[in-house]
């Protein structure tokens, strides 16, 4: 965990550079010329110094709750016998958002506008915050901007939630708050010391570091995701399911948007697990040791052998996941991304021959083939979904959406 606050430190000292100077810089120079009785050619140390006090006390504040919101959701897990699942769901949760935080802070445009519930985001949050920070920077008193830090850090803020999801996924109150306070803390220097700054770094330097920072949070999210235990059915399970909600997202998109419009989320999504599985399935399984490959019986070898071909079907799918790149392949781009059809078939193939809950465990129970009977059938569900021929068949072709036509 100290490594973790270290670099949560390191992303909100970094991160401030580009976010927080240009976001909210402006703000804190106007708070502070709401006092006339303020200099305004310097810098009032005092001012700046109870307004970032104020600011990282709300952040502290907010990681008590989420980290106190985890805790109990983690105890209520242990409490119905599945701790375990509850601590591997939110630790591979929070390790895919923070990686797609990271990734749309290295590059903005790599993903659009994707909808991450903020813990204190309702629709008129922002408006009213705003407006009672206005109201209380026209108070004349000496406590005046640290009531405004206080309102400022519950104002919903997008690099705020790299801090907040992991301060969840620590599941304790404790941890949350020092989480919150590391990334605070990180922020403080810039923010205390804004007028200067904001002349010594040009825009393209502050971009740079906040790219920077953009790859400590996707580090974190690396970290946080082998961190999960040796349990790797739940990162192989998670990369599934993102395939799948990313093969059936274009045909069904007529009767459910959303999927499609974060169909990239998902194919990305889906390929951080599948690598997450294989260096969890390297670690657990064979220690690092691929001798122990030829020990294995022939049914658990052909399912490693089918995953390692879906996990190899899936790297170009990843590569060429860029607005840039795929406008550069035209055609070849879909034909490209086609290849998520046998990476999934794949996918499922590995899971029946090698999953403790199917056939690779050593007892073939009836819950296990009912389960088997239930993969397959999804599977069968998800891959005829893609084709306009079953839609016509059962007098749904209107509903169908076909793939777009690339030059």
């Amino acid at each position: 965990m100290i490594i973790d606050l270290l670099l949560i430190g390191a992303l909100g000292f970094l991160g401030s550079f580009g976010h927080c100077l240009g976001m909210c810089g402006p703000l804190t120079v106007a708070f502070s010329f709401s006092d006339e009785s303020l200099p305004t050619r310097k810098i009032p140390f005092q001012f700046y110094l109870l307004l970032n006090l104020g600011r990282i006390l709300s952040y502290a504040l907010v990681g008590a709750l989420i980290g106190g919101v985890g805790s109990v959701l983690i105890a209520s897990g242990q409490m119905a016998g599945i701790g375990s699942f509850f601590r591997q769901g939110i630790a591979i949760l929070t390790g895919i958002l923070l990686i797609i935080l990271g990734l749309a802070q290295i590059n903005p445009t790599i993903f659009h506008r994707f909808p991450i519930i903020h813990p204190l985001s309702p629709q008129n949050l922002h408006h009213h915050l705003s407006k009672l920070m206005v109201n209380v920077s026209l108070q004349k008193h000496f406590f005046t901007p640290l009531l405004l830090g206080l309102i400022w850090g519950f104002i919903p803020c997008g690099f705020l939630y790299t801090a907040q999801i992991k301060a969840a996924e620590t599941g304790n109150i404790g941890w949350g708050i020092l989480t919150m306070l590391a990334f605070g803390l990180g922020t403080f220097p810039t923010m205390l010391g804004v007028g200067l700054l904001t002349g010594k770094f040009t825009a393209d330097r502050r971009s740079q570091l906040f790219r920077l920072g953009g790859w400590i949070t996707l580090l974190i999210g690396i970290l946080t995701l082998l961190r999960t235990g040796n349990h790797v059915d739940y990162s192989g399970y998670g990369s599934l399911i993102c395939l799948i909600v990313a093969l059936i997202a274009r045909p069904i998109s007529r009767l459910w948007s959303q999927p499609l419009k974060y169909r990239r989320v998902f194919g990305v999504s889906a390929f951080i697990l599948a690598v997450v599985h294989t260096v969890q399935m390297l670690d657990h399984t064979f220690q690092w040791n691929l001798t122990g490959f030829d020990f294995m019986i022939p049914q658990h070898q052909g399912g490693i052998i089918a995953g390692g071909l879906a996990f190899l079907l899936m790297v170009p799918l990843a590569i060429t996941s860029f607005d840039k790149i795929q406008n550069q392949l035209g055609i070849l781009w879909r034909r490209i991304h086609l290849l998520a059809v046998p990476a999934f078939i794949l996918a499922v193939i590995h899971t029946l021959l090698i999953g403790s809950n199917y056939l690779g465990g050593f007892e073939l129970t009836l819950m296990i083939k009912i389960r088997v009977a239930l993969l397959l059938l999804l599977s069968l569900v998800v891959l005829l979904i893609r084709y306009q021929t079953v839609w016509s068949f059962f007098g749904l072709k209107k509903l169908y959406v076909a793939p777009l036509k690339q030059k």
